[in-house]
């Protein structure tokens, strides 16, 4: 999404800048918005920070107790065929019950 307009921010005597509304718009970008600065041989550029910082299953593997015998995958499938059936039934009786 390149755009070509030449929009003006002024440094504040604290360092701050305020981003044109314009730019702040098209880019969802509200109050609180963490972004990451990167300084490039063209001149500085910004990118909203990830909500979370990635992480790789080693890193969180196991980290909810569990007390009880393993699941298998057939369990697991059981399980979740048997939520998605509970949850169908629900929406269809509050369908016809409005």
């Amino acid at each position: 999404m390149a755009h070509s307009e030449n929009l003006i921010a002024t440094v504040s005597t604290k360092g701050q800048i305020i981003l044109p509304k314009t730019i702040r718009q098209r880019r969802k970008w509200e109050a609180g918005t963490r972004l990451i600065v990167e300084e490039t041989a063209e001149g500085v550029l910004l990118r909203q920070a990830p909500a979370f910082s990635q992480t790789k299953p080693d890193d969180v593997f196991g980290m909810l107790p569990f007390n009880g015998e393993p699941k298998t995958l057939e369990d697991m499938e059981i399980g979740v065929l048997a939520e998605a059936a509970a949850v169908t039934a629900s929406n269809s009786q509050m369908a016809s019950n409005p």
